[in-house]
């Protein structure tokens, strides 16, 4: 007669097995934030046999029979925690999902990200899209499959959507930019009417170096551990942890331009603290991880515009930005740099535009990619539409492939659906910076000082403890009784504008 196992030695066994899976797959995370870092040009093509086996490995380690059986039990058992509970419901949803797949899809998936990622970065270096275009739409085909292979709703993008917000839908997503579209265009109309500050300060000399040792500071002035993570030089800005002890960033430093610098620092570093701040007990399990993409977002744009770019942030840093760069900016009041950080005007680049026409960036990328997963826009159709619509929505022109179709690496990566998740994460950051205001004691008056810490400390218990255990909806009902509300948003910009700009 054979003894069941108890609910305990079960348990322990189901979180060695995902641990087991974490490691695999944090290998592979170490390889590829190498791989965008420190890689040389000929290591490519073995990096991504390497990347496509650990990946290979880590699936296979998950859809193994005895780990489904193992959930199975768990499900029937009454006696788990609240937590063990989540963990196993969760597991069981991933589980599921992953049996969809075969190894074989999954290691030729990550073969193919692989060599569209350095396909990508020899396309940025000659400016010419039609170098990326054959990988590129290798990967589309795959993620086409992959969204059948998930299965859908109404709409194959549905698919992509919910890897990266669950329960997003391509109607929910169409009703929200159908929403907020047009109080965009009104206060933009109300800005353009007004004069325009000068920022070409901005764009001076100003030195690699001293640059690094200013966003140095500040990003161990708002949080970031340094024994915990490290920050370095990557093509395109990103985050990536391999656990809460070890969090990575990047960012680029354009010598002629202190705002690409500055505020890649603060973005990635609010994506850095909800990863260090994730609870270590729960390592290789989904209440070790974090919400979703969407919440993600709304953690590095909190501290990238409400409060990176606020004036109670600069009455307190600016001084030792002036003291690094007396020549450029000694005679600029804060005043003078706060407006010109915060300048409305439509541009090229998504990752340096301003708060408001940024959505506009997201659309575009939106719309795309609904197109190409449905089948209706084809691959090589990318640069004519994408600058027909960046000329629609705001009325710029783009001069060539590197300012245009070629700027962001997430389509290199296979990340179709990611995109919606900057605007949601910039409607949750307003919502959530208003309750952290509402229900901290003299907040503003706090980072006026230069102590940030009790929003950090305010993001930690309502956000970061939490890991998975509740959707993007749910996590903000718990904190004050009301999901997504655009209205916080809107309220955020015309407080904000509507003082800078005296409308």
């Amino acid at each position: 007669m054979i003894t069941p196992k108890s609910t305990n030695d079960l348990y322990n066994e189901y979180k060695a097995q995902m641990r087991k899976i974490a490691d695999v797959k944090n290998a592979s995370a170490i390889l590829q934030w190498d791989e965008e870092t420190y890689l040389p040009a000929k290591g490519a093509a073995f990096r991504g046999q390497q990347m496509a086996t650990l990946s290979e490995i880590s699936h296979q380690l998950f859809v193994e029979e005895r780990l489904g059986n193992i959930l199975e039990e768990l499900k029937a058992r009454n006696d788990l925690s609240e937590k063990e509970k989540r963990n196993v419901e969760l597991n069981t949803e991933d589980y599921l999902k992953q049996k969809k797949f075969s190894s074989g899809f999954v290691k030729k998936m990550s073969e193919a990200v692989s060599k569209s990622f350095h396909s990508w970065i020899e396309s940025r270096k000659q400016n010419d899209f039609s170098i990326f275009e054959n990988d590129l739409n290798d990967l589309l085909q795959l993620k086409r499959q992959e969204a059948d292979l998930l299965g859908f709703e109404n709409h194959p993008y549905n698919a992509l959507l919910n890897e990266f917000e669950k329960d997003c839908t391509v109607n929910l997503l169409d009703g929200t930019f159908a929403e907020i579209l047009q109080p965009l265009k009104n206060i933009l109309a109300q800005i353009r009417s007004k004069p325009q500050g000068d920022d070409s300060f901005l764009r001076q000399f100003f030195p690699k170096q001293q640059q690094w040792d200013l966003g140095m500071k500040i990003i161990k002035q708002l949080g970031f551990d340094f024994e915990a993570g490290r920050q370095d030089i990557s093509e395109h800005p990103f985050t990536t942890s391999f656990n809460n002890n070890d969090v990575r960033i990047t960012t680029r430093i354009n010598e002629n331009d202190f705002s690409s610098m500055m505020w890649s620092c603060i973005h990635e570093t609010g994506h850095a603290l909800y990863e260090q701040g994730l609870p270590e007990s729960e390592y290789g399990l989904p209440l070790g991880e974090y919400t979703s993409l969407s919440i993600h977002e709304s953690q590095s744009r909190i501290w990238e515009n409400c409060v990176g770019r606020s004036m109670a942030f600069w009455e307190n840093n600016y001084e030792q930005v002036q003291q690094t760069f007396s020549s450029q900016l000694g005679k600029v009041s804060v005043s003078e740099f706060y407006h010109a950080i915060n300048k409305v005007q439509p541009s090229l680049i998504r990752t340096e535009a301003d708060e408001l026409t940024y959505h506009f960036h997201v659309i575009i990328r939106y719309e795309i990619e609904k197109l190409l997963i449905e089948g209706t826009l084809r691959i090589h159709e990318i640069p004519i539409y994408w600058n027909e619509q960046y000329e629609k929505y705001l009325g710029v022109k783009v001069p060539d492939d590197k300012h245009g179709c070629l700027q962001d690496v997430h389509w290199s990566h296979g990340s179709f659906g990611y995109f919606p998740t900057y605007s949601l994460g910039s409607f949750y950051a307003a919502q959530l910076f208003d309750y952290a205001k509402r229900q901290t004691a003299d907040l503003d008056q706090e980072i006026k000082n230069g102590n940030t810490k009790p929003l950090l400390e305010y993001l930690r218990k309502h956000i970061y403890q939490y890991g998975r255990m509740y959707t993007s909806e749910k996590l903000l009902e718990k904190i004050n009784g009301e999901g997504l509300n655009i209205n916080y948003f809107l309220e955020y910009l015309l407080q904000k504008y509507g003082n800078i700009y005296t409308f």
